[in-house]
């Protein structure tokens, strides 16, 4: 189940980030020997597609910290994040990592499987990610904006390293990210109720 594991921390990743797991893989395979990407992903390791990867990163660093940008930014990405993290979870779930002794064996020969979960898992993270900007940027009149973007990026670094090196902890990734769904589900929930509360008090 390692490449499973794998496979969704780098879909979650993607979600948060859809640059940084790519450029994971793609740099820790072309430098090192901690992961050998599968034959169909070896391109995430070309010199150019790695240029063009962090050009794409640092214009989704800025604009992500950036107030009404970043909606803007998360509009666009709704689909750039999902396809992101189908290409991170068919490429990860299938690599030679050295936490993986049989790379691909989860998934036999159903190639569309990992893509297609490595896209629902991304489009969920991405899902609450869009969901909770705007409670932030409300609630600290934008001035959370960077802040929140940055821990975002330093997660989706994380996430990426750890589901290569040590996928088990993916699992404690992912329970933070479950909590964090509900909190902003229900913190969402509180401020309708608030806002439909002071309408009928206006109006009663």
């Amino acid at each position: 189940m390692l490449e499973a594991l794998t496979g969704t921390g780098l879909a979650a990743s993607a979600g948060l980030n859809a640059y940084i797991p790519l450029m994971v893989m793609g740099l820790l395979a072309r430098y090192t020997d901690v992961i050998d990407l599968p034959q169909g992903w070896s391109w995430l390791s070309n010199g150019w597609v790695l240029v063009i990867l962090a050009v794409l990163l640092a214009v989704e660093v800025v604009a992500d910290k950036v107030p009404i940008v970043d909606h803007a930014n998360d509009v666009v990405q709704t689909v750039v994040r999902p396809t992101a993290g189908g290409l991170a979870f068919g490429a990860g779930s299938g690599a030679q990592t050295v936490t993986v002794s049989n790379p691909g064996s989860f998934f036999g020969s159903h190639q569309w499987v990992p893509v297609a979960a490595g896209v629902l898992i991304a489009l969920c993270v991405h899902g609450v990610k869009a969901a909770a900007r705007p409670v932030v940027n409300v609630s600290t009149a934008g001035f959370g904006a960077p802040i929140v973007s940055t821990i975002e990026d330093i997660g989706s670094f994380l996430m990426s390293v750890l589901a290569i090196l040590m996928p088990i902890l993916v699992l404690v990734g992912i329970g933070l990210f479950v909590w964090l769904a509900v909190s902003v589900v229900r913190r969402r929930r509180r401020k309708r109720e608030r806002a439909a509360s002071d309408t009928a008090q206006l109006f009663g």
